[in-house]
């Protein structure tokens, strides 16, 4: 199996308000060695007022079909 930080997944859907700190997080997943999967997505929270944006990576080394 694979090594990943922290003994995750190989799969991971980072979510959070579409923010600096958001893009930061996605940067530090880049940085640690996982890779975009797929197109970002991103929709109107109505109740928290805000853009909520979301991520999926997968880990350098997967083998992943899309």
């Amino acid at each position: 199996m694979y090594t990943t930080p922290e003994d995750r997944p190989i799969y991971r859907l980072l979510t959070g308000k579409d923010d600096r700190a958001f893009c930061e997080r996605v940067s530090e997943a880049l940085e640690q060695g996982w890779r975009l999967y797929g197109s970002p997505t991103i929709t109107w929270d109505e109740e928290a007022g805000c853009m909520k944006a979301a991520q999926a990576v997968v880990w350098h080394e997967a083998d992943v079909v899309k």
